[in-house]
């Protein structure tokens, strides 16, 4: 039997949440909605923080710690997912199943993250019910 893989690594700097991460901006006359200064620099930071691996294949089981400098923050996984694209996985839709957890370190800001390949599942054995008879008697 082959041994699931598993990454781990701690990403340091508060990410920024993917619902306040975009800003709408006027390029060429039209409107575009492009990720705000903060996603841009959090996700600079994060790709610089990662060293490249192989990715995981098949459906993976994410755990993900962050922890705010501050209270005000919503936990808000979302770009950190995007994110690791192309470090942990091809696609976050790969992410099965997902184990976030909100922390507070107002000196240490970070992402504690666990990517695991997930067990593929058994196949089920279709077994076809038994074919029941009746037996109609006529007169005796």
């Amino acid at each position: 039997m082959e041994d699931m893989q598993a990454l781990s690594l701690t990403i340091y700097g508060e990410p920024a949440s993917k619902s306040n991460s975009r800003q709408l901006v006027s390029i060429g006359g039209r409107p575009a909605v492009i990720k705000s200064k903060k996603a841009l620099g959090y996700a600079k930071m994060f790709k610089q923080q990662c060293v490249r691996r192989k990715l995981l294949e098949g459906n993976v089981a994410v755990h993900i710690t962050i922890y705010y400098a501050s209270r005000r923050p919503d936990l808000d996984e979302s770009l950190i997912l995007d994110l690791l694209q192309d470090v942990a996985y091809t696609n976050d839709r790969q992410v099965r199943e997902k184990h976030i957890y909100w922390g507070l370190d107002k000196i240490n800001p970070r992402c504690e993250i666990r990517v695991e390949q997930m067990k593929p599942p058994v196949p089920k054995v279709q077994r076809r019910a038994p074919s029941t008879s009746v037996i109609i008697e006529e007169g005796i």
